[in-house]
């Protein structure tokens, strides 16, 4: 599987970027997609996930500000990121799940996208 994460950036606080990720080498339109984040010195971490349904879930910390979709015909996933924070400086990458996994088996992260949020 290969996976790469585009569309990062410098921005300031309260500004939004978008961020997609192209998929290949597995059969997109049945896998959970997920983002993830790894800020400078921390372990990386859950950001949220959309399943093959549509249905999406976040971590509380960017919940109501960030939005993720998925184009099945383009094999890609993006996230859409508002009101960003300082906090939100990090790499950010994509995952895939695999076929009946947990959060905790996501795969594939490829190389990520740095966003950073100046205050």
């Amino acid at each position: 599987v290969q996976l790469q994460a585009s569309g990062g950036g410098l921005v300031q606080a309260g500004g939004s970027l978008r961020l997609s990720c192209a998929v290949r080498g597995v059969d997109f339109s049945t896998r959970t997609m997920g983002w993830f984040r790894q800020a400078p010195g921390k372990e990386r971490v859950f950001v949220g996930d959309i399943s093959t349904s549509g249905a999406t879930y976040y971590a509380d910390s960017v919940k109501g500000r960030f939005t993720i979709s998925r184009d099945n015909a383009k094999n890609t996933v993006s996230l859409q990121m508002n009101d960003l924070e300082a906090e939100d400086t990090a790499v950010y990458y994509c995952a895939v799940r695999p076929w009946r996994g947990t959060r905790n088996q996501y795969y594939g992260w490829g190389q990520g996208t740095l966003v950073t949020v100046s205050s």
